[in-house]
């Protein structure tokens, strides 16, 4: 099955207005352009473009179909400015939360709900451009090396490390505390002392408060791992990652899911107590995930129910199910039949039998382990 389809970018304030378009060389819209969303998500389906199932939802295709649903969403994504800080459940707390919010009456589309379906969502992005990221907690001597010599420019800054040493410095940053809000504001002014011994740094403290003037997010940051990753590099994002993407483009992969508990760096609604429950505090060193070559294209192999392949040549795939995205001009051969791919091209395919996507650049996510 090969079952084309489409969709438009959602138009997020934070999405850059060049980034997306250029890359896959679409009419730019004028305004932000965050993400391309390719799946069955109800948030933003995807919609067939071919056949007797043309004009139709992705999800609601399949299923006059007698297919399968997509279980994973592939995404092209556009920061020109920082997103929000925030974490993704497990499967367990997904499921919880939903059922949770669903008994207390909460619409799925309320600005204040959590859990707007029952599903984790774990992801993984790669960067197409230098993109910037943080992502998971560094070790506590590296945060404390950084927040000491902010104190030591700014005075106010100080009270954040007796919550270090306390093991409790998120949770005060986020609860609201009036003492809060000075700690901020010395980090602010700070930020320009920290250039010559601690650049990443002082860069972030600039980003995030030239966005989000005031915010706990600023300090926040200098708790988690700035991450540069170079075209080609990828993070995994597991259940309770905190992390916040700052700028550059990317393909993202994820379950299909929208659940999101944010943490800051954001006027939507923050809800402290369930990112507390949600978030793994756990020290990373490095969140990088590695790449593994292919015959005609790279993997990205996550901890998760899903692959993501760049294509880069002529590449065969042993079967499965996937969603593919063209970048480049080439061909797709599913069931037999060879069709041509032009850039942006987007499909759906579910094939028993092994497949062959030819391309100079193209993106295949892959489904595993499922039934």
């Amino acid at each position: 099955m090969f079952v084309p389809i489409a969709n438009e970018p959602r138009d997020y304030a934070w999405g850059s207005t060049t980034l997306l378009s250029e890359y896959l060389g679409r009419t730019a819209s004028g305004g932000a352009e965050a993400e391309l969303w390719l799946g069955a998500h109800p948030g933003c389906p995807a919609v067939v473009t071919a056949g007797a199932h043309a004009g139709t939802a992705l999800g609601p295709a399949l299923e006059a179909l007698g297919a399968r649903q997509p279980a994973m969403l592939l995404k092209v994504l556009a920061a020109a400015e920082p997103l929000s800080l925030q974490a993704h459940p497990d499967a367990a707390r997904a499921r919880e939360g939903f059922d949770r919010e669903d008994a207390a009456g909460i619409p799925r589309d309320a600005p204040h709900r959590n859990y707007r379906d029952p599903h984790p969502k774990p992801e993984i992005i790669v960067a197409v451009t230098p993109f910037e990221a943080l992502s998971g907690f560094r070790p506590e001597a590296q945060a404390r090396e950084v927040v000491e010599a902010l104190a030591a420019a700014d005075g106010r800054v100080a009270p954040l490390l007796e919550h270090l040493a306390a093991g409790d410095a998120l949770a005060w940053l986020l609860s609201g505390d009036a003492e809060v809000a000075p700690v901020v504001a010395g980090a602010v002014a700070a930020g320009d002392a920290l250039t010559g011994t601690h650049p990443v740094e002082a860069d972030t403290i600039a980003r995030l408060s030239a966005a989000h003037p005031g915010d706990p997010g600023i300090l926040v940051a200098m708790l988690l791992n700035r991450v540069s990753l170079a075209p080609g590099e990828a993070l995994f994002l597991p259940a309770g990652n905190l992390h916040a993407y700052l700028s550059g483009l990317g393909i993202e992969l994820m379950g299909p899911s929208d659940n999101v508990l944010r943490g800051g760096l954001t006027p939507k609604h923050v809800d402290v107590a369930e990112l507390l429950a949600v978030v793994d505090p756990t020290p990373l060193d490095d969140p990088r995930l590695p790449a593994e070559p292919l015959e005609g294209g790279t993997a990205y192999r996550p901890a998760a129910p899903f692959e993501l392949r760049r294509i880069t040549g002529a590449h065969v795939v042993e079967g499965g199910r996937g969603l593919l995205l063209a970048v480049s001009g080439g061909t797709a051969t599913v069931d037999g039949e060879t069709r041509a791919l032009a850039p942006a091209d987007a499909a759906w395919i579910d094939a028993a039998a092994p497949f062959e996507i030819d391309a100079a650049e193209a993106w295949l996510a892959l489904e595993l382990d499922t039934p």
